[in-house]
């Protein structure tokens, strides 16, 4: 294990991970109310390394018309929101990877666009919930590999792959998804010639660089320990989840399209891996994917890994070919 994985690595094995438990928890959280709570079992979460707030979330971000961006090379990967009314985005991955979340408001709409590189998880919720409005930051732990997030409002914590309140007064309130795909840099100009880019923000990171470097093709994900996929499906194989489904990509490359389950699920070569080579533009292609509804429209969706949708789905159901 590499890069800034191979460092927290070490880390924990000179001092061990930090077991999750209210009592212990309440000290750095005293404003979270832990008696609200659907984690049954706490020793799912760990700390992930960073402190809360150590990965620091975007908030009000700006951009750059498509045609003035020329860091990002055409490849890499870019999660991609297109709101009515409002004029098309892009929030490229090489940001991401560095700040897990970007609380934004586009046409009007309250939105965080959130990324977890250990389960690979590019999800955009409306920041709206129980009629109040959140900012979402990046708590530094981690359940089944999974970021964390929590809320400055009321201090809960949410699982960023389901978009789900776990810990506190939320505990139970359900973000909704908004339809967002991840795509190349270059597929997104092409359609969005004058379109808007996420700015690079005002850090001291190396964008472009990846921390994850070889995680992909790793056995076994970072601070996991539950069971791994059904099937044979190696635990680090991305899949396609729509609700409770999850479809293996190694389902597409002979076939650019499959239709099931009452989605079109379509994919395009083109898009560099974000957790593969040292820089993300040297990332195998590892493709785009676009979800449909039989009229055509997007769907809310996510390209994860599949340990990850087992451990959040575990009755879920995989489409495997007949």
């Amino acid at each position: 294990m590499r890069g800034f994985l191979g460092m927290v690595a070490v880390a924990l094995a000179l001092t061990g991970p930090v077991l999750a438990s209210p009592d212990f928890w309440k000290f750095e959280w005293p404003d979270t109310d832990f008696s609200r709570t659907s984690v049954e079992n706490w020793v799912e979460i760990l700390s992930g390394g960073p402190p809360k707030d150590g990965i620091p979330a975007i908030s009000d971000p700006t951009f750059l018309r498509a045609g003035d961006e020329t860091r990002i090379a055409p490849n890499e990967p870019v999660m991609t929101l297109e709101m009515p009314g409002a004029e098309p985005r892009a929030y490229p991955v090489r940001y991401l990877t560095w700040h897990e979340i970007v609380n934004d408001t586009v046409g009007g709409v309250p939105v965080a666009v959130t990324f977890c590189p250990l389960c690979n998880s590019g999800i955009t919720f409306d920041r709206r919930v129980r009629g109040r409005v959140l900012t979402f930051g990046v708590s530094g732990k981690l359940r089944n590999s999974d970021m964390i997030m929590y809320d400055r409002e009321t201090q809960s914590w949410w699982q960023q792959a389901m978009g789900e309140g776990i810990v506190g007064e939320m505990t139970g309130a359900e973000l909704d998804m908004l339809p967002t795909w991840m795509e190349s840099w270059a597929e997104f100009t092409a359609r969005n010639p004058d379109g808007l880019v996420m700015n690079e923000p005002d850090y001291n990171r190396d964008y472009g660089r990846n921390p994850y470097r070889g995680y992909d093709s790793s056995t076994r994900p970072f601070l996991y320990s539950g069971e791994l996929p059904p099937h044979g499906i190696p635990a680090l194989e991305r899949v396609v989840r729509v609700g409770d489904r999850a479809w293996p990509l190694t389902r597409f490359g002979a076939v650019t399209e499959i239709t099931e389950a009452g989605v079109t699920i379509s994919w395009a070569p083109g898009q560099a891996s974000a957790l593969d080579a040292g820089r993300i533009e040297r990332g195998r292609d590892v493709g785009s994917i676009r979800v449909r509804d039989a009229r055509g429209r997007d769907v809310p969706h996510d390209v994860m890994f599949a340990f990850a949708f087992h451990a959040f789905w575990p009755d879920g159901t995989w489409m495997l070919p007949n």
